[in-house]
């Protein structure tokens, strides 16, 4: 599945001009440009599959890194201060990994 088959090309495409910038990544305002903090929790879901390049049913900081990369091939790499707030802002058990109920929790609270 593609994103832009959940998200259109030009929401993702601002989403990630915004964000050019070297530790400049905000997911709060990711969600809300990109147009994801808007959709159903089914269709969070099918990002967060998308996401999860693994298919281990989570996101886990390498993947993180990449986030950015899964919405737009040629987006930079999150740095590592980036990738570590992320995961600290969805990561609710601590568990260093990123759930589906834990991804649906931190867009819809975007």
């Amino acid at each position: 599945m593609s994103l832009t088959s959940i998200l259109s090309a030009g929401a993702i495409d601002s989403a990630i001009k915004d964000c050019q910038a070297p530790d400049s990544f905000c997911y709060k305002k990711f969600f809300q440009l990109c147009g994801l903090a808007k959709k159903s929790p089914q269709e969070v879901t099918e990002v967060f599959r998308v996401l999860d390049n693994d298919g281990s049913g989570y996101i886990e900081e390498e993947e993180l890194k990449f986030f950015l990369q899964r919405f737009s091939s040629g987006a930079r790499v999150l740095s590592d201060k980036e990738t570590k707030a992320f995961m600290c802002a969805a990561d609710d058990d601590s568990d260093g990994k990123i759930g589906v109920q834990e991804f649906q929790a931190l867009v819809s609270s975007s």
